[in-house]
């Protein structure tokens, strides 16, 4: 069976926390997709260098446990078994081999970013561009994206705030989900 629509939101989810999972309810609402894939990168090569990434299987395990009930989604693993950096092109091309239309969906804050993604120009071509509302970002793509907004109030929360915290109970309940705060907390890198 052909999908006619899908959304891609692709993430390195570490931790993914409330504001993922309000713009993921937000995407759903739109009544554009048929399913919203979420997307653990593998290599996510714009933020290992620049931080320490929590392995990719803890990850997905993290992103299952905070997603996987909500309407139309569904977690993959398909950039964590792929080798080398995780570009959403790659991702992409792989998906319109069984849907016939696919949205990335992006953070405000990221989408001034996305004309340096691995082979944006290609990627222009065959994505639409949905944009989350977010805190500090202005949302506005460059020209030549297909692209728009997905209604939702702004959540001012982000995976880097979260690492900052102390990694307790107390704290992580305001800012992920419960069934991720055992897994997040596993890990003592």
């Amino acid at each position: 069976m052909t999908v006619r629509r899908l959304g891609l939101f692709g993430g390195t989810f570490d931790p993914p926390h409330f504001g993922h999972v309000a713009a993921l309810r937000a995407a759903a609402a739109t009544g554009r997709f048929e399913v919203i894939e979420v997307t653990v990168a593998g290599n996510p090569y714009q933020k290992v260098a620049a931080s320490v990434v929590r392995p990719a299987a803890l990850r997905l395990a993290m992103a299952e446990a905070a997603f996987s009930g909500l309407d139309l989604v569904e977690v993959s693993d398909r950039e964590i078994r792929r080798e080398g950096p995780s570009y959403t092109i790659d991702t992409v091309r792989e998906l319109l081999e069984g849907c016939d239309q696919v949205d990335v969906i992006v953070g405000a804050d990221l989408v001034e970013q996305i004309d340096s993604w691995h082979e944006a120009e290609a990627l222009r071509q065959l994505v639409r561009v949905g944009v989350v509302p977010r805190p500090g970002g202005s949302g506005r793509v460059s020209p030549g994206w297909d692209a728009y907004d997905i209604d939702m109030e702004p959540v001012d929360l982000s995976s880097s705030f979260i690492r900052e915290v102390a990694p307790n109970p107390e704290n992580l309940r305001k800012y992920v989900p419960q069934s991720v705060i055992p897994l997040y907390e596993s890990f003592q890198g």
